[in-house]
């Protein structure tokens, strides 16, 4: 199992609209082949989204990454992000 967990800060004025964006696909991406899970998350206290994702492997993650879908709400992030995304790998130990 390959486990991903995104920390996403975009610009205050981006928020709602960063947050849609990813909402918007959590279907999909769920109903791919090697999701396991794709959740987001937030907190009260800051404008920050925090996305924890499993994959079967890293090709299962691969291929969420050339989707339409992702590609675009990254695409959006060249303008809506206040900081590079955090991106942190990790292997489940069983």
């Amino acid at each position: 199992m390959f486990c991903i967990f995104a920390t996403i800060t975009p610009k205050n004025e981006y928020f709602d609209e960063a947050k849609a964006a990813i909402q918007s696909i959590l279907e999909e991406t769920r109903n791919e082949a090697g999701c396991v899970q794709f959740d987001i998350h937030t907190n009260q206290e800051s404008s920050v989204l925090y996305l924890y994702e499993q994959w079967a492997d890293e090709a299962a993650l691969d291929y969420h990454y050339k989707q339409s879908y992702t590609t675009q709400v990254f695409k959006s992030y060249e303008q809506w992000l206040a900081a590079p995304v955090d991106v942190k790998s990790f292997t489940l130990l069983d």
